[in-house]
């Protein structure tokens, strides 16, 4: 699997565990402060739900999942300490830039967490590291897939942009009069866009490069005019006319062989020792004891 592929699957699923968590975390702190495990979170007709059988179920869907998480979480930090392994902040700058410029996953929304990206970044590299630890791999090799994959250390330029689609030429112009007055773009996204999945986040559509195929070329070429803050004027586009807002840029940005090259010998490592990217690899080694069972994952 490609670094870039990689990424996008960790992105998907740091989202999805992000969500988790915070859902059932900040859930159950809320719950916890208010009402007594008897009272009410709901109720339907004449029946109630209490808190305890609402958290209950909580814990029966999510539970298992998020106590591994933190446990693995908290294993990858004693091992890393351990063998007295760290990771750099540059590598995990260089891994966040890349995972915001391919993964499509930073949307105006989720970008806010930027600090617990970078945190769950950071992990599976210490994790990375911890199980590459004692692989010696050349010099001559690492130079060699340096050069023949180059491309892959490229951040691309990328462009984190909100668009707003309406199927006549009349209402889009409309819609920018009304932008040039003052009108909230996310507010009237929201409420003309015909692209239904964007107009609920505002119309923001998170970050796109060249290399993305899902939008038109002309998002790109647009993006690469406008500034931070600004809109464009209406443009046609398949499903009627769209206008696009620049909300961030990414510059691109080229890494040489010495900005690489320990990724690049986890990788090659990790091919070699053919050994699954989990933490669950240390649980024995640090002796963990769970409420599902002994080492049990």
């Amino acid at each position: 699997m490609g670094r870039k592929q990689l990424w996008m699957v960790i992105a998907a699923l740091i989202m999805v565990n992000c969500l988790t968590v915070a859902f059932f975390l900040s859930k159950a702190s809320e719950a916890s402060g208010t009402m007594s495990n008897e009272e009410a979170v709901a109720t339907v007709g004449k029946e109630a739900i209490s808190r305890q059988d609402w958290l209950n179920e909580l814990e029966s869907r999510y539970g298992k999942d998020v106590l591994k998480e933190m446990i693995d979480q908290m294993v990858v930090e004693e091992i890393a300490a351990k063998y007295h392994i760290k990771v750099s902040d540059q590598e995990v700058e260089r891994e966040f830039r890349m995972l915001q410029a391919t993964a499509n996953s930073f949307s105006q929304k989720n970008y806010k967490n930027e600090k617990q990206w970078k945190e769950k970044i950071r992990q599976s590299l210490l994790l990375e590291e911890i199980l590459t630890r004692d692989v010696v791999v050349s010099n001559k090799e690492l130079k060699g897939y340096y050069d023949k994959n180059k491309t892959l250390f490229d951040v691309p330029a990328a462009y984190h942009l909100s668009h707003i689609i309406v199927k006549t030429k009349g209402e889009a112009e409309k819609a920018s009069k009304e932008l040039a007055n003052g009108s909230s773009f996310a507010a009237l996204a929201m409420e003309r866009s015909i692209e239904e999945f964007s107009a609920n986040e505002g119309g923001d559509i998170g970050y796109i490069s060249e290399e993305d195929e899902r939008y038109p070329e002309q998002y790109i070429e647009t993006a690469k005019k406008l500034k931070a803050g600004a809109y464009s004027k209406p443009f046609k586009v398949e499903q009627g006319y769209a206008l696009l807002k620049l909300e961030a840029k990414i510059s691109g940005k080229k890494y040489s062989y010495d900005d690489v090259k320990e990724q690049i010998r986890r990788q090659i490592a990790l091919e070699q020792i053919k050994t699954p990217v989990s933490a669950s690899t240390f649980w024995d080694e640090a002796k963990v004891d769970w409420f599902y069972g002994s080492n049990k994952k």
